[in-house]
């Protein structure tokens, strides 16, 4: 893995980044040609949509985790249910799939049943 302090969007084109926030309503697959920004905030709290608007503020494709097509809601107490992830939950759950190559595995990785979301039986 590479950092810099370049932006993203002056490395690459627009057609190769995705950028992934669990607003999108893009369940899509990982594509190894596509460059994907993790969207996050260094913040405890949720801002429904706040990494959405940023990527169509830059004309970026958008895409999420597929918890939706892969896990169902689990029973619990507090009827709570998030497909929020922090950054190094997701990653997590990106390097699992492209070792793995499954979705189930993945999202078992980085899918903590405190989410409210488990795979099926």
């Amino acid at each position: 893995m590479d950092t810099t302090q370049e932006s993203y969007l002056d490395l690459f084109s627009l057609d190769e980044i995705i950028y992934l926030t669990p607003d999108s309503e893009n369940g899509e697959y990982i594509d190894p040609k596509k460059v994907y920004i993790l969207g996050g905030l260094v913040d405890e709290s949720i801002h429904k949509n706040l990494t959405l608007r940023r990527a169509q503020e830059q004309s970026l494709q958008t895409a999420r985790l597929p918890i939706r097509e892969y896990m169902v809601r689990a029973t619990n107490s507090k009827n709570y249910h998030s497909e929020t992830l922090a950054i190094n939950q997701v990653f997590d759950v990106l390097l699992t799939y492209y070792k793995t190559r499954s979705w189930p595995d993945a999202l078992k990785t980085g899918v903590s049943s405190g989410k409210g979301y488990v795979l099926p039986d």
